[in-house]
């Protein structure tokens, strides 16, 4: 082909290519427009809601729970805002540096963590760990992990600790009640969760609250009968009597004669409620009203009164007791030693079993046991607590005289300390049980109230029990200077497997009221088992009772109704307290 041949062909063939280029251009803008409208209008809906879904979380807005105080307003529960850490276990995985360095900030095995973010390999939440400290809070906020975040929740706090967690109970780390009046009152101290719609970043960080859905409904307070500064008081003694006497536990129950209400209920051994790792094997019961026991010579003022109701007795009654036993059935009933011939009122201060039997026996059969019913032993006091104890009392009138003289010293049935602690009070009141509550009445006297117990003879009992803190009374250590205190030691052998063996421990006791002219308080003190410095109810129980019913006394501001000597000297029952 010659050069003008050639010349001639070259531009025929740039113009094939140019149309070839052209055409792809042509195409390639067509499909960039039709992606465009598919994108645009006929997959939008579509793709919003996808990205919504990518980036629209709905969350849970935790309700705070109501707060539990004292009497005076004084907080003993209360919830604070923490932070807890979560992720999404997908987007966590897919950044294997994040999850060690997550697990380094909060001090948790890198291995074990990662073993829990596979064992949810389909879900977008889980929790890391939670209720952490504001420090940790901000260690994870500080390093910005892909799928990592952190969410506002409650956390239960008892500024009083250990001194009120048996009456109070605790919750779980979801701020539900588990054990108390926690529990009891669940559905009262319990909020309602708001939710709302979030818009969230990458990080799983809120960027934007979008919808409020439903606002958070606040748990109701609690106003509890207890007196925080008596909680402490009856604490802290009851504390140093178990520990000084090595006991098993120990339990104390302090009520308001007029108004029914609880002023402290303390136990031992005590626990940590922000512990919850370390509660276990029964030490959250609370016994004083959970734990039944045989209230022993605490039912013998109960006794005499039986027989006094029953005009077989008064309080100057003579009562024979030697030689210091009494032969019932196949039973020999013992005292420590021979009383000789006493009267009703000796008996009570001396605690004379052989006396005790002798008025029971005098008695028709159903006398004192009808009493004891009456006075509401063996069956529930409706304080409201979880798990409350109803105690025992026989079905039927006693059935012999064994059953019958063992009943008048207080074997034979079981009792809650706070049953006990109701019927000294009701004694205390002229014979009118009120029903007694956990519960703020403002030292209010409730409306329902019953008279169970003659007047007159309420308050004989009550004058003849004032000289048990007498010289000469085995309670003496229970005597406060100033004030006239009426009381009972109670010493109960506790019962085997065998039957009571002497290996088997007593239960040192005393109930007591004050003051005597105008009964205020009533007190019942419970230690198990005090193996070190004695374990009668005079050497270990009434110290206690005498301790927290001094201070008792002065911070109500309750006058002393001791006899004032002409040297000043204040006195109680016409003779010096020693």
């Amino acid at each position: 082909m010659n050069r003008r041949a050639q010349e001639h062909a070259q531009p025929e063939v740039a113009v094939w290519r140019l149309g070839v280029v052209a055409l792809a251009f042509v195409v390639l803008v067509a499909a960039l427009a039709w992606r465009t409208v598919e994108l645009q209008v006929l997959d939008r809906q579509f793709l919003q809601t996808q990205g919504e879904a990518r980036q629209m979380r709905t969350r849970s807005m935790p309700a705070h729970r109501g707060v539990i105080t004292d009497r005076h307003g004084e907080p003993l529960a209360i919830s604070s805002p923490v932070d807890s850490v979560w992720a999404d276990p997908g987007q966590l995985r897919e950044h294997p540096e994040a999850i060690g360095q997550l697990a380094d900030i909060l001090g948790l095995s890198p291995v074990a963590l990662r073993q829990r973010l596979e064992a949810r390999p389909g879900s977008e939440f889980a929790w890391i760990r939670r209720h952490v400290t504001p420090d940790l809070a901000e260690g994870v906020r500080q390093a910005g992990l892909p799928g990592v975040a952190l969410q506002q929740e409650y956390r239960r706090f008892y500024p009083s600790g250990e001194v009120s967690a048996h009456l109070l109970g605790f919750t779980n780390i979801d701020d539900q009640g588990q054990e108390g009046l926690e529990l009891t009152y669940d559905a009262w101290l319990r909020g309602e969760p708001g939710r709302k719609r979030v818009i969230q970043d990458r990080l799983g960080r809120v960027v934007e609250d979008v919808e409020l859905l439903r606002e958070p409904r606040a748990g109701r307070d609690l106003a509890l009968s207890v007196d925080r500064r008596l909680q402490y008081l009856a604490y802290r003694e009851l504390k140093r009597a178990v520990r000084e006497h090595e006991a098993v536990s120990g339990s104390l129950v302090l009520l308001d004669i007029q108004s029914g209400e609880v002023l402290a209920m303390v136990n031992q051994p005590g626990f940590n409620p922000h512990r919850r790792h370390e509660i276990g094997n029964g030490i959250q019961r609370n016994r004083a009203i959970i734990d039944t026991y045989e209230p022993g010579s605490l039912i013998k003022p109960f006794t005499a009164m039986a027989a006094m109701q029953a005009g077989v007795a008064q309080p100057d009654t003579s009562l024979a007791t030697s030689p210091g036993t009494l032969r019932v059935g196949r039973h020999t009933i013992r005292d420590i030693r021979d009383y000789g011939e006493i009267d009703v009122t000796t008996m009570l201060q001396k605690s004379s079993n052989v006396g005790a039997v002798r008025l029971a026996l005098d008695m028709d059969e159903e006398a004192l046991w009808g009493l004891l019913l009456q006075m509401g032993f063996g069956s529930s006091t409706f304080v409201g607590f979880q798990g409350e104890a109803t105690g025992s009392v026989s079905s039927i009138p006693p059935r012999d005289e064994v059953q019958q003289a063992t009943l008048s010293f207080g074997y034979g049935l079981s009792a809650t300390p706070l049953q006990i602690a109701r019927a000294y009070a009701t004694l205390a009141a002229d014979g009118v049980q009120r029903p007694v509550t956990l519960l703020n009445r403002n030292g209010q006297a409730p409306d329902e109230e019953e008279q169970v117990l003659e007047p007159r003879f309420a308050r004989q009992v009550l004058e003849m029990l004032e000289t048990v803190t007498l010289p000469g009374g085995t309670g003496t250590r229970a005597a406060v200077p100033g004030y006239r205190i009426a009381g009972k030691t109670g010493t109960v052998r506790k019962a085997g497997a065998t039957g009571y063996g002497e290996d088997d421990g007593y239960i040192a006791m005393f109930a007591g009221v004050a003051p005597v002219s105008a009964p205020r308080l009533a007190m019942v003190v419970l230690v198990d088992e005090p193996s070190r410095g004695g374990y009668y109810g005079g050497q270990v129980a009434a110290p206690v009772f005498g301790q927290v019913m001094a201070g008792a006394l002065r911070l109500l501001n309750i006058a002393p109704d001791g006899e004032a000597t002409p040297e000043g000297m204040i006195v109680a029952g016409g003779e010096a307290r020693p």
